[in-house]
């Protein structure tokens, strides 16, 4: 069951002007359910991405940065769930194109203005026959309020569907910033098998929108690990219609600005962590701070230690409040000359560790008392400067396992 997550009230979200969606039932993969989804966008949209520093990244992701380095005037996002499209070479490209193809033939555009993204299983051949034969029924099923659809339309091992949605003033005007995502296992977005898309009728210079995209990741997708694997298929795309009344936004650090990045910021956030409490198998939310470091970089490597960690999700999933595992984490996190003598530890509103040693006063007992709850808050302070991070993680259970074992059948 995820951690105090719930499927999203299809009426708290907002629709963007510009942004009609279409789902249906293609049969990508298994029959009866749905597992394609169109994202019509309006003429003038403007759209950034990032996606996986995986390698071996699957050939859609291949296209659309291709296509978006490439100053490509997207009007369309085509999403299917059941065949991720990685591992499957020359003939993977191909039919990823084919598939933008015929959906710009379905919408009089060319095929450059399509952005294709697949998730589900690795190394099988795309059926893009199949993807042909359901566009047509989604491009019939677009509407405005289309979120709530499309956010059940490309789960995969997810649970429930990841949505959320803001309204904020600007210039007088009121912006809407929308977004889905999907995502509970094989993540650690390094961008950064996850797949996020959101959408706001901002008006929004290209170069701002680029770098609102890579700082929302930043401190969303790019903050949270389920299991420690990068997948092959991570995106993040934001598209801004440009439909707003107000005046362009040029830059992040204008008024405009800042209340635009707060708002499409907090949207990301509340998808990234609704990916960790539906993570496989979890039973816990774990958010890790990790303070008092020389950089935000290794106050970083610390965290994601801690979160990466099979011996400490492990731990938290059994309650076991055998915290020196949290302290060997940070040992070997990479901080080269770090200070174990300078240490704490903290559980909530425990004092566990002080000065590298279990504090006097803490008792088994308190450890255990914290780690029985469903949200769970680790807190080291280093002891070496102003620089502090926090990522988002889940424990580990025999779920998991068993959840991957099956994951083909």
């Amino acid at each position: 069951m995820p951690v105090n997550l719930t499927a999203p009230d299809p009426a708290s979200l907002h629709a963007v002007p510009g942004v009609r969606i279409g789902v249906t039932m293609a049969g990508v993969r298994k029959a009866g359910r749905r597992d394609l989804v169109v994202f019509d966008l309006a003429e003038g949209t403007q759209v950034a991405g990032v996606f996986t520093t995986n390698r071996f990244c699957a050939a859609p992701v291949q296209i659309c940065q291709q296509r978006l380095a490439a100053g490509s005037a997207v009007r369309a996002l085509l999403v299917n769930t059941g065949n991720a499209n990685a591992g499957t070479g020359a003939d993977g490209l191909a039919r990823a194109r084919r598939s933008c193809e015929s959906l710009a033939a379905l919408m009089g555009l060319a095929p450059e203005q399509v952005l294709p993204f697949s998730t589900g299983v690795i190394m099988e051949t795309l059926p893009v026959e199949r993807i042909e034969a359901g566009l047509p029924a989604a491009l019939a099923a677009r509407r405005d309020d289309g979120w709530a659809e499309a956010a059940a339309g490309i789960m995969t091992t997810d649970t429930l569907p990841k949505a959320a949605s803001r309204q904020v003033p600007i210039d007088g005007h009121t912006v809407t910033v929308s977004g889905i995502a999907k995502g509970a296992g094989m993540i650690r977005p390094a961008m950064a098998t996850m797949l996020g898309f959101v959408a706001t009728d901002a008006a929004i210079a290209p170069a701002a929108l680029q770098q609102l995209v890579r700082e929302a990741a930043d401190l969303s997708f790019n903050r949270i690990t389920i299991d420690g694997d990068t997948s092959t298929n991570d995106s993040f795309v934001l598209a801004a219609t440009q439909r707003a009344a107000h005046a362009r936004i040029e830059s992040l650090d204008s008024p405009a600005g800042r209340a635009l990045r707060d708002a499409v910021v907090a949207v990301s956030q509340q998808l990234a962590q609704a990916i960790v409490r539906d993570g496989e198998g979890a039973t816990k939310f774990i958010t890790v701070q990790v303070q008092g470091g020389r950089d935000e970089a290794e106050c970083r490597l610390a965290a994601y230690a801690i979160a990466h960690s099979p011996l400490v999700k492990t731990a938290f999933f059994a309650s076991d409040p055998n915290l020196g595992r949290i302290l060997a984490a940070v040992g070997y996190a990479g901080i080269a000359d770090l200070d174990q003598g300078l240490i704490d530890l903290f559980l909530d509103d425990v004092h566990v560790a002080e000065r590298g040693g279990r504090r006097p006063s803490y008792r088994e007992e308190d450890g255990q008392r914290v780690m029985k709850g469903s949200e769970i808050t680790i807190r080291v302070h280093l002891h070496r400067g102003p620089a502090e991070t926090t990522v988002w993680t889940c424990d580990l259970s025999h779920d998991y396992v068993s959840i991957n074992a099956d994951y083909r059948s």
